[in-house]
């Protein structure tokens, strides 16, 4: 089994998966090392709602046999009202989708190694220049990717990223028949994906249904364990327990069953990338962060996080005489900034403000969506903020006051 590639790459996520397709058809010899069996990959990854829109599947070619549900709206939901957007999507099969991605990486030339744990980085003169796994098991690269999530074995003893704990979010998901699509009284969910915003379900989150075809759907809830969440959770109350919660007072999933074997869980952080890269190393996808704020969407960023990864790897090994420095792989965090996320800490700020609202605030936020254009609302949602202003009222002033108090570390969110 050879020892040496062009690029190494720990994790065979959509980021991981992305970049190995994108340096494979570019003639690299590259890796992919992943934690989970072939037979079994990808069971204990299999851990995203996979809503996603026609950019990603058309940028990244996508195949409509790995789509479990085309989707014509995304409805934003309060306690007690509701906003619907006529916006195009789709729901993925998210373990078909990973799959198609290593198949397709495959054909290029790829190489994956399954049931290969990575533990720790392999250095010489205080650069990486390989990657340790399965215990004493190694392989070289000119350059090394980390792109295993939250885990980050590798940019984590290299100090490129420092993930916190106050900003760990947390989800869970599951699958369901019997649901009551279109319950009078409620949105219509066929072809939907909606989600809500209700502090009693999610409280400093938000939860979802997303329409999978007839009385199908995925379910599930997640929230940042951050002050915010503190603030409005229940006492003792797990992400579980919400989750059961809802499914006992929402009349729409009080028949609603659980398909067997069809239960994810996964987390991300959710904060400023700092470090991504240093010499001869990228991270990329969940490692860095990667995934949205505001409304969570990580499928299209990770593999847009692996495509200006791969660009970044290429600048260097297309010239046999340049380097891979931190200097010279300083182009990933341009273009993952520019590319990527370029309104990120806008969108922080706006994650904060929405989830630090009351409940009421949610049901008058419904109307004045409604009342809204799409021109400002298209703005707001880029972090535009003569449009973000045009959609706040006087009386959310305290609101706004919390949030600098807690941007400031001088607390007060009571």
């Amino acid at each position: 089994m050879n020892d040496r590639y062009d690029v190494v790459i720990a994790g065979a996520g959509p980021a991981g998966a992305q970049c190995a397709r994108d340096l494979a058809a570019r003639g690299y010899d590259v890796v992919v090392l992943e934690t989970e069996s072939e037979d079994e990959f990808p069971r204990q990854s299999n851990k995203s709602t996979a809503g996603t829109f026609p950019s990603m599947m058309a940028s990244f070619g996508i195949p409509d046999d790995v789509v479990m549900q085309y989707t014509d709206s995304v409805v934003l939901e309060s306690p007690t009202d509701y906003y619907v957007r006529e916006q195009p999507g789709a729901v993925l099969e998210f373990a078909d989708f990973k799959r198609f991605l290593v198949a397709d990486g495959t054909e290029d030339g790829a190489e994956y190694r399954f049931d290969s744990r990575v533990t720790a980085p392999i250095t010489e003169g205080g650069e990486i220049v390989g990657v340790r796994y399965n215990g004493d098991e190694e392989v070289y690269g000119e350059i090394v990717i980390d792109a295993t999530g939250p885990a980050a074995p590798l940019a984590k003893k290299l100090g490129v990223v420092d993930l916190k704990r106050e900003n760990h979010a947390i989800g869970i998901e599951y699958e369901f028949e019997g649901i009551d699509i279109d319950r009078p009284g409620f949105a219509d969910l066929r072809d939907a994906m909606m989600l809500r915003l209700d502090h009693e379900i999610a409280p400093g989150g938000y939860s979802w249904i997303f329409h999978t075809g007839e009385d199908t759907a995925k379910v599930g809830l997640c929230y940042i364990q951050n002050d915010i969440h503190t603030r409005y959770a229940r006492e003792s109350f797990t992400i579980d327990d919400y989750l059961e919660h809802w499914l006992e007072t929402d009349p729409r999933l009080r028949d609603a069953r659980r398909l067997e074997g069809k239960q994810h869980r996964g987390s991300a952080h959710i904060q400023l990338p700092g470090r991504m890269h240093t010499d001869r190393f990228m991270a990329i996808g969940d490692t860095v962060p990667t995934v949205d704020p505001l409304w969570g969407e990580g499928i299209n960023k990770c593999m847009q996080s692996g495509r200006m990864a791969a660009a970044a790897a290429d600048s260097c090994l297309k010239h046999g005489d340049l380097e891979p420095t931190a200097e010279n792989l300083e182009v990933y965090d341009t273009l993952w900034h520019r590319e990527v996320a370029p309104n990120v800490k806008k969108r922080l700020w706006m994650t904060k403000l929405l989830y630090l609202a009351e409940n009421d605030r949610y049901d008058r936020l419904m109307q004045d969506l409604n009342r809204a254009d799409d021109d400002t609302l298209a703005k707001a949602n880029r972090g535009d903020f003569l449009s973000i202003a045009k959609i706040l009222e006087l009386g959310d002033l305290p609101l706004l006051s919390r949030l600098a108090r807690w941007e400031l570390g001088l607390g007060g969110l009571d």
